[in-house]
């Protein structure tokens, strides 16, 4: 009587290592992806601050028709927020539209919150290359 030795035919390993490719092509990219978001949602915290110093400025100036006068370094909006970790810059404008860069790997992306007096409050209007963390 034979004895058959027991083990994997190259057939088989061929097999596992086309099932093994095709994993990697789909979990590649979505991870990558996945990291892109992570690393832009620290983009987007670091607007927040801004965002509210802006609502506090227009309301310390009687909630008109307009934003006016809340630029970085004016009536309690934070100055310039420049290169720290994923973040390149927060830069406010005077209209206290408040647009936050990506850097090192959330790079070029941009942030944009652009605010619309309606009944005394603000409404914001979210654009730029990567409007949520979501979407990048």
């Amino acid at each position: 009587m034979e004895k058959w030795i027991k083990g994997f035919t190259l057939i088989e390993l061929c097999i596992i290592l086309v099932i093994i490719g095709i994993l990697s092509i789909v979990a590649i990219p979505t991870y990558l992806t996945y990291t892109k978001k992570v690393y832009f949602a620290e983009v987007i915290e670091a607007a927040r601050p801004y965002k509210l110093a802006v609502e506090a400025c227009y309301k310390s100036q009687g909630a008109g028709d307009a934003v006016t006068k809340c630029a970085n370094n004016e009536n309690g909006v934070p100055p310039i927020f420049s290169e720290t970790g994923n973040v390149a810059s927060v830069i406010t404008s005077s209209e206290g539209v408040i647009t936050a860069t990506g850097r090192d790997k959330a790079p070029n992306d941009t942030y944009v919150l652009t605010p619309t007096p309606s009944n005394n409050t603000l409404a914001w209007t979210i654009s730029g290359t990567c409007i949520t963390a979501g979407t990048c």
